[in-house]
């Protein structure tokens, strides 16, 4: 079916024209730096978890979304593209293409990078073309960063420049240490726009960290395999623990302790912060106000924090909890696509929230 919108309003068609005498360049080839992937596979492809039995079937699939993938360069070409092939993609009713499927850009120093363009394909496809901005850019060497898809495994991305453009290492991180986030949908981006709007890009560029985003949709359920190869990932600036959704306060009660205990056993000062449960739209029914949280939920908050205040109490200073029943404020349950999973603004006030408490302990 044609977009009749686009008939009409030209901002809304797919325009991917202009791309000649362009030169395209692998993602993984230097200077480009890739992060956001502790692992790769047994043909050297990029793995947010590496192949291993043990894993659940779920685990091991989405170990290959390249959620959290970012691409940093600097040059001074006028003009940016991709050409995309993507592997088992997620076209979701209730998620953007752009954000499942798709890539954005940056540009600016890190820091104070600003967002530029988002690439633009047929609904549905797996592998496409597409322009990173709407204008030509002015021609002088700026710092890009690429944000990879969310519910997708990359085939090969390649980048296109001008021909005569210089291409050259990007800016560092402020520390090479990654922020470990490991959750659920809701950590792995669902259902952001755009990649660079899942709260861990939001915090990596605010922070200007690298981020190793470890949210596995459905299937961040705790497992002490999982926790022994976070575990694996040298020298992390910190660990975030946001599972509780998709463990339920039953597998909270039967997995936190010993999760914290695995990591904790590598890294006895790294910072691990605990965030309980977002608020879910489906409590309100069960509790008759947006005020109230559910008793199965606080009461497993308590747990949590409980949990959190023993190892304190027994000379851990480095562990802290987080409430995220209250995290989202008065208006929580105005922030979600599907009462559950987050609109852009829902992963903002995460990240602002966040990023206030995580500078206090950094």
């Amino acid at each position: 079916m044609k977009n009749f919108v686009a008939q009409y309003d030209q901002a809304m068609a797919t325009d991917n024209s202009s791309n000649e005498n362009l030169r395209y360049i692998p993602m993984t080839q230097a200077p480009f730096r890739v992060s956001g992937f502790a692992f790769t596979g047994k043909d050297g492809s990029l793995r947010r978890l590496p192949e291993n039995p043990g894993f659940s079937p779920g685990v091991s699939g989405l170990s290959e979304y390249t959620a959290g993938g970012r691409i940093d360069f600097c040059s001074d070409t006028k003009r940016i593209w991709i050409k995309v092939k993507l592997k088992n993609p997620s076209h979701m009713d209730h998620m953007p293409d752009t954000g499942s499927c798709g890539c954005d850009l940056y540009i600016g120093k890190p820091g104070q990078s600003v967002m530029l363009g988002t690439s633009r394909f047929p609904a549905g496809a797996n592998e496409y073309e597409s322009r990173m901005h709407n204008y030509e850019l002015p021609g002088k060497m700026e710092h890009f960063t690429i944000n990879m898809p969310l519910y997708s495994a990359v085939e090969y991305l390649l980048i296109g420049i001008d021909h005569d453009a210089r291409l050259l290492p990007p800016a560092p991180f402020a520390d090479d240490k990654p922020l470990v986030i490991y959750g659920s949908s809701i950590t792995q981006g669902g259902c952001a726009s755009r990649p660079g709007m899942a709260y861990p890009a939001i915090l990596g560029r605010r922070l200007n960290l690298p981020v190793l985003n470890l949210g596995f949709s459905g299937n961040g359920k705790g497992e002490a395999i999982v926790a022994e190869h976070l575990a694996m990932i040298d020298d992390p600036a910190c660990y975030i623990l946001d599972y509780e959704p998709n463990a339920l306060p039953a597998g909270i009660r039967n997995t936190l302790e010993k999760f914290i205990g695995i990591l904790r056993e590598k890294h006895p000062l790294t910072p691990i912060f605990v965030l309980s449960s977002l608020r879910f739209n489906r409590e309100i029914p069960v509790s008759g106000s947006p005020d109230i949280q559910v008793k199965l939920l606080s009461d497993s908050a308590k747990f949590q924090h409980s949990v959190v205040r023993k190892r304190q109490q027994n000379g851990d200073k480095n562990i802290h909890f987080i409430h995220g029943g209250k995290i989202m404020g008065k208006y929580w349950h105005e922030f979600s696509v599907d009462g559950c999973h987050q609109t852009d603004l829902g992963f903002f006030i995460i990240a602002g929230k966040l990023e206030k408490i995580l500078k206090k302990y950094l």
